[in-house]
């Protein structure tokens, strides 16, 4: 897996306005931008579905595995995986730093939303979000 560019990861992890877009069915069309949170944890990028697995962009992440992202004036190829469970401490404690105070807050951090975790890497031919 390509590690995230420092100056990169730093971009999106100062802004909370994430659009994902997973590959549509067909594997190369992505799917429309949806608006969603994203933390970063020990220099990896995680995101999770506030409707949990039921997520429309979760499934379509889920079983296509890439598509592209748009934050903090990048937008890039990426690839998406379910986030080992080990993390999940880490990214509820980031989601309680960066969006404290939120009324939505407390369902990101919830069991639905950890359930449906998903890591972002960049993708190996996005030379921009590689290190």
């Amino acid at each position: 897996m390509t590690p995230w560019n420092p100056t990169v990861l730093a971009d999106i992890a100062g802004t909370d306005d994430l659009h994902i877009s997973p590959f549509r069915t067909d594997g190369t069309t992505y799917g429309t931008p949806t608006w969603i949170w994203s933390v970063v944890v020990d220099g990896d990028l995680y995101v999770r579905a506030y409707n949990g697995v039921a997520s429309r962009w979760h499934a379509s992440a889920m079983s296509k595995g890439g598509g592209r992202i748009s934050a903090g004036g990048h937008t890039l190829n990426v690839t998406f995986t379910p986030a080992e469970a080990a993390v999940s401490d880490g990214v509820d404690a980031a989601y309680r730093s960066k969006y404290a105070g939120s009324p939505y807050l407390a369902p990101m951090i919830g069991a639905r939303a950890k359930a449906a975790t998903v890591k972002i890497a960049p993708a190996n031919s996005d030379s921009e979000a590689g290190a």
